[in-house]
Formats: structure tokens, C-alpha cells, sequence
């Protein structure tokens, strides 16, 4: 009876802080007819604010899933000194909040900050442009491959790597052969995971993009400002292709947490 009263509880709670927002926003959009649904979210603003958000969530993606294999490799099987530091570090994401971050970048690439002359006389631009808004995703997500892979590659051990390496492998073709398939779920996980935190990024973006229509707007910022324009139906266009990007993401994740256990199984049988 208790697991049985547990459970509805439990349903009862998803229904009614997940479930119960998505359907609104989907219904929402789709309340004033697909027609005009379609309209605002094929504007030139909508569709840059989009192809921004994809970019930006892209190159974040393949920064740190090399990054988090490198780094996790280093942290498990060097194990050099200062590894605490550099935990807190790469922990440094899930604590600081992303608007202390946008203004950390803005004070650092900013034009009165630190590197802000030398970046203005050589032309570049960082903040209030692409690159800084890469800058803040690739920040926010930086945990998340590194601590899919760590556990992993502590589970498996390095028995096999020296295998190889007494069989006279070279360090490549052990991390091509050996280690990169015996972590591949956990890569996926971490992957899964980068995405969907770039895709609903807000915080860190909206303090270094400047938020300018048709330039530097992702979709989390084209949906603050077409909700502070009255615009309810590109506000709820908008949300909707945010919700069903992110309920693709949730499906991928599942599929791969399947297969995952699907492998183990069948290695355990083996």
C-alpha cells in the first residue's frame, strides 16, 4: 500500500510540474491555429535566433566532448597533482549562477576589461557577438561529458589498456581500439546532457549577446523579447520548438540509456 500510495505521488508530482507546463505551452501554440503558429516562427528573426542557438549548442557540443575525454583520461589514469583543484574547477558550472558568469565574460572580453583593447585593435569581437555567446555555452556546460566519463573509466580499470601496450599498441591506437569503446555510453550520456543545457542556455547569454534582433538573440533570448513585445504567438511558437528540440533530446537519452543496458547485459551473459 505505501509503495502503491508512493508511486501515485510521484506521478501526481511529474503530471503536475513538468507535464502539466509542457501541455500548456503546446496548446498555447497551437491555440490560435497552425497557420499563424507557422508565421511566427519562420520570421527572419525567429529563424536566425534558431540557427544561433544550433550553432552555438554544436560548437559547445564537440569543444566539450573533447575536452571531457581528455580531461576525464587525465583525471583517472594520471591522477596528477592538484587533481582536487581542478575538480572544483570543472564543478565551477553547477555553482556560480550564469548571470555571475555573463558578467565575468563581459568584464574579461568586454571593452573596458582585460582583454578588451587588444581584442578591439585587432578587430575581433567577442562580446555583444557570436563568439561570446559560444563562449558562455561552452562555459555552462563544461561539466557534464567530464563527470559521465570519470565514473566509467574508474569502473573499467586499466587492465586492458596495458594489455595493449605490452602487445606493443601505441597510445592512439589504445585510446582508438580500447578506451573510446569501453566509454562510449558514457560519452553519449554526457553529450545528451551538453545539448540539452545549450539549448535552453539563458542566463550567461542574455549579459554578452546584447540581445540584438536578427544578430546575437538565441531562441531563450527571441522569447523574452517577443514576450515583452505582447507577442504571444511567437512566445509560445518559439517555446514550442525549444520544448520539442529538448523532448528529442529526452527521447535520444532514452534510447541510449536502453542500449546501454541492453550491452551490459549481454556482456554480463558473455
Amino acid at each position: 500500500m505505501t509503495r502503491y500510495l508512493l508511486r501515485c505521488f510521484v506521478i501526481a508530482y511529474v503530471l503536475a510540474l513538468i507535464l502539466g507546463p509542457l501541455y500548456m505551452v503546446f496548446s498555447q501554440a497551437l491555440d490560435q491555429g497552425t497557420d499563424q503558429l507557422w508565421t511566427a516562427i519562420t520570421t527572419d528573426a525567429a529563424l536566425h535566433a534558431l540557427k544561433l542557438t544550433i550553432l552555438a549548442t554544436v560548437i559547445a557540443t564537440v569543444v566539450n566532448t573533447i575536452f571531457g575525454i581528455a580531461c576525464a583520461l587525465m583525471l583517472v589514469r594520471r591522477r596528477p597533482r592538484g587533481s582536487a583543484l581542478i575538480n572544483a574547477i570543472i564543478d565551477l558550472p553547477f555553482a556560480v549562477s550564469p548571470i555571475v558568469v555573463g558578467l565575468a565574460l563581459l568584464l574579461t572580453f568586454g571593452i573596458h576589461g582585460w582583454f578588451g583593447e587588444f581584442l578591439t585593435g585587432a578587430g575581433l569581437e567577442v562580446i555583444y557577438a557570436v563568439p561570446g555567446i559560444v563562449i558562455a555555452t561552452v562555459f555552462v556546460t563544461l561539466p557534464f561529458v567530464v563527470r559521465e566519463v570519470v565514473p566509467v573509466l574508474e569502473e573499467l580499470g586499466d587492465e586492458q589498456e596495458q594489455a595493449a601496450s605490452t602487445l606493443g599498441a601505441s597510445s592512439w591506437r589504445t585510446f582508438w581500439s580500447i578506451t573510446l569503446p569501453s566509454i562510449r555510453w558514457g560519452v553519449a550520456y554526457g553529450v545528451v546532457l551538453t545539448v540539452a543545457r545549450a539549448l535552453g542556455e539563458y542566463g550567461a547569454v542574455a549579459v554578452v549577446s546584447g540581445k540584438i534582433a536578427g544578430r546575437t538573440e538565441t531562441m531563450t533570448t527571441h522569447i523574452e523579447e517577443r514576450y515583452q513585445g505582447f507577442d504571444t504567438v511567437s512566445v509560445y511558437g518559439s517555446a514550442l520548438v525549444l520544448a520539442s528540440l529538448a523532448i528529442l533530446v529526452l527521447g535520444a537519452m532514452m534510447v541510449l540509456s536502453r542500449s546501454a543496458h541492453s550491452h551490459h547485459d549481454t556482456t554480463e551473459n558473455r
